[in-house]
């Protein structure tokens, strides 16, 4: 009988747990569970999940016909085998063709389907004959997505880029950090930490050597991990005395806000009880400057209390699909319409609650229009005292107060949709997919 190595079994438990629908891969990726390993074997364990699950429609289509009964329902652990075994063989050049199938074969025994592993085994073997190149990787990127879902990027954004939004979303994504205090950088070189400069922020560096969640400085709290894109939102929302963020948790973009706005009083809501408990601790240090409430956005009541609002909503993701593959194996198409009744009730709560003269910025992870453009309209369309504000301006100021480099506004600016907001697409920056409108009510 053979061993299943640490990392295999991590990974398939997490499979598992992902594919019950119990948590996100991200969060299970963090869990004591996986950071309790040696970092060679939580390495294999991150790139196992995270790469199964984004290659995992085009592993099916290449199992499925390997099969003695090709539309044969299998059961989950079976299934989840499978996709492991085939993603080693299929997908990553450095694991011995033997160790991937002999321990996905005692993964499937071990799971309760002693009988089923014989045919993982063969299935596997067949499919060792059968490696793919890089190049067959990239071409085969779109057939990793549902179709219906490259279907709407290639109409909404034509077929060369969304064959680039679907090949950087099968890569590994970019670690990118913020990092308050320059002279941190220097703590990295003796880490065995590698940073550069980020593409548009001037406090972003990006990762490219190295375990950042070893050093002291990110155990203390002094650099995080937050992509460069959501670190933008924050950095457009600007300055206030009463700033609401709608959306807090995790708090990444409340840091930033309170950082740049050291006179304000933040009140951040969170609708999840859990959630908030781990914003409260993530935002302590902040102590009163910050006020973590329990609530949900789209029924605040307070009307005209605040200066500034970020409506950070929640959103269907597709802009995260690289960081979150699984997204794709969950969402359907039904589900945008939902999504944009939410996050209008959210923002409608948001212009309540500015004073005239205030202004809300609105964003999203998303590439949807559903979700963007047509939230915004349709909000928009009901308040005659809002308008959109101008965002080459903001970039300006972003730039004139060192913000944004120079070479990050010249590329922010290319991105100003017609209709005056930001989208930034998944790669064109080595960040997530964002949309991000200003928006201004009018002074009474």
């Amino acid at each position: 009988m053979s061993a299943v190595t640490p990392a295999r079994a991590a990974a398939f438990k997490i499979m598992s747990e992902v594919e019950r629908g119990q948590a996100h891969s991200d969060a299970l990726l963090r869990a004591k569970a996986v950071t309790r390993l040696s970092a060679a074997d939580r390495n294999l364990a991150t790139a196992l999940v995270l790469g199964t699950l984004r290659w995992q429609l085009w592993l099916d289509q290449r199992i499925r016909p390997l099969l003695k009964r090709p539309n044969a329902k299998l059961d989950m652990e079976v299934r989840i085998a499978l996709r492991l075994g085939a993603f080693q063989l299929l997908c990553m050049d450095r694991i011995p063709a033997r160790a991937a199938i002999d321990e996905s074969v005692e993964l499937t025994r071990q799971a309760g389907h002693r009988f089923a592993s014989g045919m993982v085994n063969a299935v596997l073997r067949k499919l060792a004959t059968h490696a793919n190149t890089h190049a067959d990787r990239v071409a085969a990127a779109c057939e990793a997505y549902p179709a219906w879902m490259v279907e709407r990027w290639m109409r909404f954004y034509g077929e060369e880029t969304a064959q680039a939004i679907c090949a950087h979303g099968q890569a590994q994504a970019t670690q990118t950090l913020r990092i308050a205090d320059p002279s941190t950088a220097q703590e990295f070189v003796a880490a065995g930490v590698q940073i550069e400069p980020g593409a548009l922020l001037t406090a972003a560096s990006r990762v490219t050597a190295g375990d950042v969640t070893g050093t002291a400085a990110f155990d203390e709290g002094r650099v995080r991990l937050q992509d460069e894109g959501s670190q933008l939102v924050a950095e457009v929302a600007g300055s206030g005395n009463d700033i609401l963020d709608c959306c807090a948790a995790p708090g990444g973009k409340t840091m930033i806000l309170a950082d740049r706005n050291p006179q304000a009083h933040v009140t951040a809501c969170e609708s999840s009880e859990q959630r908030l408990s781990h914003l409260r601790k993530r935002l302590a240090a902040l102590g009163e400057r910050v006020e973590c409430r329990l609530a949900d956005a789209a029924t605040l009541k307070e009307e005209s209390v605040y200066d500034l609002a970020l409506a950070d909503v929640p959103c269907s993701g597709t802009g995260t699909l690289g960081r979150n593959p699984e997204i794709r194996h969950r969402l359907q198409v039904n589900d945008l319409p939902r999504q944009a009744e939410r996050q209008k009730t959210i923002l409608r709560a948001a212009f309540r609650a500015i004073r005239p003269g205030g202004r809300v910025v609105y964003s999203t992870c998303s590439l949807e229009p559903e979700e963007n453009e047509e939230v915004v309209a349709a909000v928009l369309a009901e308040r005659p005292d809002v308008q959109v504000a101008s965002m080459r301006s903001r970039i300006d100021t972003l730039q004139r107060d060192g913000i944004v480099t120079d070479a990050g506004a010249e590329k922010l600016r290319a991105c100003v949709t017609n209709e005056g907001c930001l989208r930034l697409l998944p790669g064109a920056f080595n960040t997530d997919g964002f949309f991000i409108a200003v928006l201004e009510k009018t002074a009474r």
